[in-house]
């Protein structure tokens, strides 16, 4: 399992070794030592996923302390274009995205630290959304960034006449009207 740095401190991609052959793959997704090793102690307490289809964008989500979450996310069928927005005053990146694409071909996971919005569009048919969390889902505390907000400025990879939301995400926070951290 390869760990790599991003630009945003505390946001990893992993890269997990893939052994394929005639009968399939295998993979470690999860493994606590190098985990500790590379990114620090983390007690993941939720697993979720969710399956959505073409042009679904889900987010962009947080949780307001003290139930703020990490996650590590990842795609095990389809592909989606991931999105991780920094909230955390002080932070160098703050007010910035990162955007990666996650597919079941590309195996790549990316841990998020406490303090970010998250979201995903999917870009095939359908996608199969894991993530792990390190706080139990709370939906008093639970909020979320508009997808297309103008300080943000995200670059999302489909027409916004793709998209489609629920209608919390319609009426999501503008970066200015969001807490942060």
């Amino acid at each position: 399992m390869e760990i790599l740095h991003t630009e945003f401190k505390g946001l990893f991609i992993i890269k997990p070794k893939v052994f394929k052959d005639t009968r399939g793959y295998f993979m470690e997704s999860f493994r606590e030592d190098l985990f500790t090793d590379k990114i620090g102690t983390i007690r993941f307490v939720q697993e979720n996923e969710s399956v959505s289809t073409f042009g679904v964008l889900r987010g962009l989500h947080y949780q307001l302390p003290p139930f703020a979450q990490s996650k590590l996310v990842r795609v095990v069928k389809g592909k989606v274009q991931d999105i991780a927005v920094d909230l955390r005053y002080g932070s160098d990146t703050f007010g910035k995205y990162f955007s990666i694409q996650i597919s079941e071909e590309n195996q790549l996971q990316l841990f998020i630290p406490r303090g970010f919005a998250h979201g995903f569009l999917v870009l095939s048919d359908e996608a199969v959304f894991q993530y792990k969390c390190d706080n139990y889902y709370a939906p008093d505390y639970e909020t979320n960034l508009r997808w297309n907000d103008k300080h943000v400025k995200i670059i999302w990879e489909l027409n916004s006449y793709d998209i489609v939301l629920s209608e919390k995400d319609k009426n999501a926070l503008s970066f200015m009207e969001a807490v942060k951290f």
